[in-house]
C-alpha cells in the first residue's frame, strides 16, 4: 500500500476532475465561511441546513422543499462519494472525513467547497510498503467513512425538516456513488490505470451490495451504468428533465 503523505494521495485524485478534489492546506476554515459538516447535519435541524435548503430552491425555482432536499443531499453526496473513493482506487487509502474534519462552504461550488486540513488516513499507514488492502476491507472503510460519518445523519438531518421518501434519498446516495464511478472509471481507463479502473467497479459493486445501498437499483459492471429504483425529482423542476438512470425513464 502506498504510504505517501494523505495530501498527495488527495492531491493525485484531485487530478480526476473538480469533484474529486478537496483543498488540504492548514488554515482557519471559519474565519473564510467554512463550517465543519457536523454542525450542518448534528443534533437537531440546523440553521446551516434550513438555509441551505431554502437557497438551493429559490436558486433552482422550486416552491417544492422536497425537490431541493433531494438535490442537495445528491450533490453533497457525490462529493463524498469522489474524495473518499478516488484515493481508494488510485492508492489503496481511505482519508479520515470525520464530519467534524471535513469542513463545507454553503456558497461555494467544487472544488472550492471542501476543506481538509492536516488530513490523515482512516487507519494509521504501515512504516512499510504493502499490497492494497483486499476490496471488502477498502469497502468497509468507505462505509465508515461516508455512510456512517456522513449519508446516515444527513439522511435523518433532511428527512427531519422535509417530507421526503427515504428510497429517494438512499437513491440519490447509490446514483451518486455510480456517477462518482462512471467518471473515475473513464479517467483510469483513458491515463492507462486498468487494474485501478477494475478495482474502482468493484468497490462501487461491494457497497452497492450491502445496507443500505442494497435494492437501490442495478448495476452493470461493464459500462458502467446504473438503474436506479427511484428518482431524485429534478424532473420537477423548472426545465428539468430525466436524468440517464432514473426509474421513470423505463415505466
Amino acid at each position: 500500500m502506498s504510504q505517501e503523505p494523505m495530501t498527495a494521495v488527495l492531491g493525485r485524485a484531485a487530478a480526476v476532475g473538480p469533484f474529486f478534489s478537496v483543498r488540504t492546506s492548514a488554515g482557519a476554515p471559519r474565519d473564510q465561511g467554512f463550517l465543519p459538516l457536523a454542525e450542518l447535519y448534528g443534533q437537531g435541524v440546523s440553521p446551516a441546513l434550513r438555509n441551505r435548503l431554502e437557497t438551493v430552491a429559490t436558486r433552482l425555482g422550486t416552491a417544492e422543499a422536497r425537490v431541493a432536499a433531494s438535490l442537495v443531499h445528491q450533490g453533497l453526496a457525490g462529493r463524498l462519494w469522489s474524495i473518499a473513493l478516488g484515493p481508494a482506487v488510485l492508492a489503496g487509502r481511505v482519508p479520515d472525513l470525520s464530519s467534524d474534519a471535513l469542513w463545507w462552504h454553503p456558497e461555494r461550488s467544487a472544488p472550492d467547497d471542501l476543506w481538509l486540513p492536516s488530513p490523515s488516513p482512516s487507519l494509521s499507514p504501515s512504516p512499510s510498503p504493502l499490497p492494497l488492502p483486499p476490496v471488502e476491507d477498502l469497502a468497509s472503510r468507505l462505509r465508515a467513512a461516508v455512510l456512517r460519518d456522513h449519508l446516515v445523519p444527513l439522511h435523518h438531518a433532511i428527512s427531519a425538516t422535509t417530507a421526503i421518501s427515504p428510497k429517494v434519498l438512499w437513491g440519490n446516495a447509490a446514483s451518486a456513488l455510480v456517477g462518482t464511478l462512471r467518471v473515475l472509471h473513464g479517467w483510469c481507463r483513458s491515463t492507462g490505470h486498468g487494474e485501478a479502473a477494475e478495482r474502482a467497479v468493484a468497490l462501487t459493486a461491494s457497497l452497492l451490495n450491502a445496507t443500505p445501498l442494497r435494492d437501490c437499483g442495478t448495476l452493470d459492471p461493464n459500462v458502467p451504468a446504473f438503474s436506479r429504483r427511484s428518482c431524485c425529482l429534478y424532473y420537477r423542476v423548472p426545465g428539468g428533465g430525466l436524468c440517464g438512470d432514473c426509474v421513470l425513464r423505463r415505466t
